[in-house]
């Protein structure tokens, strides 16, 4: 096999290492206040929303360290032994208690970020400038195969039952366990990339030239440099809680889906599912975004999360987010209808996945030298962002959370664009300069 078909390979084996982690943790992410309702009044006594509040405050902070561990112990390694630590948090809902509950998001909040940025390297390292966007895609694509399978088994698992017992959630959460150690094993399998399959020719060519850049040079690499790591971030982040935990329980609690409404969390978290895979085939794996740039697919993204939030809006009772576990008997804005909020939820998975695929392909791409503490970076705005609205979702009702994610969506899409402007006309210098 050769350089590009080995890093290939590398590429789909990291994906698939992903896709049977993110299987385990994304289900219990999407299921677990719904599974504490169920259990809260006993000895047990925690918030899902506030133990993902947790994980992601500190996923944020541990950006800082995360780069040096993965310096110092490899990515490869990096990635098995966070893979470890998120098998245990889904382990800990085996037999749940609040010291256990908490401690270990704290613990996995520190793995998360090890595990983020120990993909984003070997994800670049394993990619080429003319590559990245199609790697980007394949990655994103097969990751977010975790939703459909996970959510999958949620829904058959859980039809029909009004309440979570204590025997659906142990067999549920052994599941999950087993799943996602099979994919932290499966990192073992990633090869070192040959030195050929390294930048290109051009790409080194680049890299010499910005060696002794003048001032106008720094001063441009210094502002897109901030509008990259910083700026367009945000509205991922907050796309990520509410897609992964909050629309599922907003869902769970609308009494006016029947007895199906706890099954539904798992057949939205599949459609979310659906939406993510095809957004990345379509704009990664299949590399439409070249000819065009990465802003019509940003541009895509918001729109489609508009609509989604339009309809969400119309189709879910506002306090769905904090309702008890009997649900709500609030009335929405028109008659709630399952088609649309499942329709809603294939939206929010195709408007993530235009938005990710783009900000994974320009950040390996600008900093393919030095991809660790770029993508540190990305986790720890997208992580800060997540860890609030996971506080605030303890709190707002729906319609607060739905505006709060427009007028940040949009400030961050125009923010991408000044991004991929300042990307282009340096690439355009830089070729000029090179004839």
């Amino acid at each position: 096999m050769g350089p590009e078909g080995k890093t290939l390979l590398n590429i789909i084996i990291l994906g698939f290492g992903f896709m049977f982690m993110f299987t385990a943790f994304q289900t219990c992410g999407n299921i677990e206040q719904t599974v504490i309702k169920s259990f809260n009044s006993t000895e047990f006594h925690g918030s899902g929303y506030t133990s993902m509040a947790i994980i992601y405050g500190v996923f944020s902070a541990s950006n800082l360290i995360a780069p040096s561990v993965v310096a110092v112990i490899g990515p490869q390694l990096s990635m098995f032994f966070s893979g470890l630590v998120y098998s245990g948090y889904i382990a800990m809902f085996i037999h749940p208690y609040t010291w256990s509950f908490y401690t270990a998001s704290v613990v996995v909040g520190i793995a998360a970020a090890i595990l983020w940025t120990a993909q984003g390297n070997l994800l670049t390292i394993n990619s080429t400038d003319a590559t990245i966007g199609r790697n980007s895609g394949i990655f994103w694509a097969l990751l977010q195969f975790s939703l459909f399978f996970g959510n999958m088994y949620i829904y058959f698992a859980w039809h029909g039952h009004v309440h979570i017992s204590d025997k659906d959630r142990q067999t549920v959460f052994i599941s999950l366990t087993v799943i996602s150690l099979v994919g932290s094993f499966l990192f073992f399998l990633i090869q070192k990339p040959e030195p050929e399959a390294t930048p290109s020719e051009a790409s080194e060519s680049l890299l010499q030239t910005e060696a002794t850049p003048g001032l106008g040079s720094q001063a441009l690499d210094a502002f897109s440099s901030m509008c990259v790591t910083l700026a367009p971030f945000p509205p991922s982040g907050l796309e990520l809680t509410f897609y992964s935990g909050v629309y599922g329980t907003c869902i769970g609690a609308m009494t006016q889906f029947g007895n199906d409404a706890k099954s539904l969390i798992g057949l939205s978290g599949i459609f979310i599912g659906l939406g993510e895979i095809l957004g990345g085939g379509v704009f990664g794996m299949l590399n439409k975004c070249n000819r065009f740039g990465r802003n019509p697919v940003v541009l895509l993204g918001l729109i489609t999360h508009f609509v989604a939030f339009y309809l969400i809006f119309l189709n879910i009772a506002s306090d769905a987010p904090i309702a008890p576990e009997e649900g709500t008997h609030l009335q929405a804005y028109f008659t709630p209808s399952v088609e649309v909020a499942l329709l809603c939820s294939f939206l929010l998975g195709l408007g993530d996945s235009c938005f990710n695929t783009q900000l994974l392909s320009i950040v390996g791409f600008m900093f393919r030298e030095d991809s660790a503490p770029a993508f540190a970076v990305f986790k720890f705005v997208q992580s800060i962002t997540a860890a609030l609205a996971f506080f605030y979702s303890n709190y707002l009702l729906l319609h607060w959370q739905l505006l709060i994610m427009v007028v940040v969506g949009f400030l961050g899409t125009l923010s991408f664009f000044v991004a991929e402007w300042v990307v282009v006309s340096s690439r355009r210098d830089t070729d000029y300069d090179n004839i």
